[in-house]
């Protein structure tokens, strides 16, 4: 029988790095009979140590949207450049929450789950900024004209055809949720009843608004305080 062949430098290498920590018994002795390998094995283990060290550092709160805000600034970038912007962002994991499908798209059944899914909302300030949404209604298509309360939560949420924002304005109805989510999933008002909440879900913008509260009486005060405060421009 034919003795087995050693492994070589070159097959040593590939093999720490396709799995830096779980390298073979063959590796492991190749390594130890290698200075060149022993060599190349500890700068490999320096760079992970590195890059565990980068991945171990908390994100601030709302970093993705302050990103974004901070580019809107710019007046001359596109809605389209705006929305993949949002995506990259959302696409590396920065606590977004998520819309569940359940096949035909219920504009207001899926508000008030969002709001559901996130019970945060109403007790955290956040972005709390009444410019940066006038910031973010300007990139929605719409300028606002006076105000439609006070703000005190925005956050950036994904929805059925790209990203949209949450915001909860406090309002002397009471909470009110305003979603602005783009997109051609809804042309004409809809509204709809779950858990003890109210939607309205209408066009607007570059896509549709949802307004959610507790009670048909802020739902239909904040409808009726878009339409007369905020002026679309598409």
């Amino acid at each position: 029988m034919n003795a087995p062949t050693e492994m070589n430098c070159l097959a040593y290498r590939r093999a720490k790095l396709a799995d830096p920590q779980r390298i073979s018994a063959e590796a492991r002795a190749h390594e130890a009979g290698c200075d060149a390998c022993r060599l190349f094995a500890r700068r490999v283990d320096a760079q992970e140590a590195r890059i565990a060290r980068v991945l171990d550092v908390p994100v601030p709160e709302g970093l993705d949207e302050r990103i974004l805000l901070a580019v809107s600034g710019r007046r001359q970038m596109p809605w389209r450049a705006w929305a993949m912007a949002a995506s990259v962002v959302l696409s590396i994991g920065l606590g977004v929450s998520v819309w569940q499908g359940h096949g035909r798209y219920d504009a207001p059944r899926f508000a008030i789950e969002h709001v559901m899914h996130e019970p945060e909302s109403f007790t955290t300030a956040r972005l709390a900024d009444p410019d940066q949404f006038r910031a973010v209604l300007a990139h929605f298509g719409g300028e606002l004209t006076h105000s439609l309360g006070h703000v005190r939560y925005m956050k950036l949420c994904p929805g059925p055809e790209g990203t949209g924002w949450h915001v909860v304005l406090d309002t002397d109805k009471g909470m009110v949720s305003l979603f602005l989510i783009p997109g051609d999933k809804v042309h004409v008002p809809q509204t709809g009843t779950m858990q003890g909440y109210r939607a309205l879900a209408e066009p607007a913008g570059r896509g549709h608004i949802a307004i959610v509260a507790e009670n048909d009486a802020a739902v239909a005060a904040m409808a009726a305080a878009v339409r007369d405060n905020v002026r679309w421009k598409i």
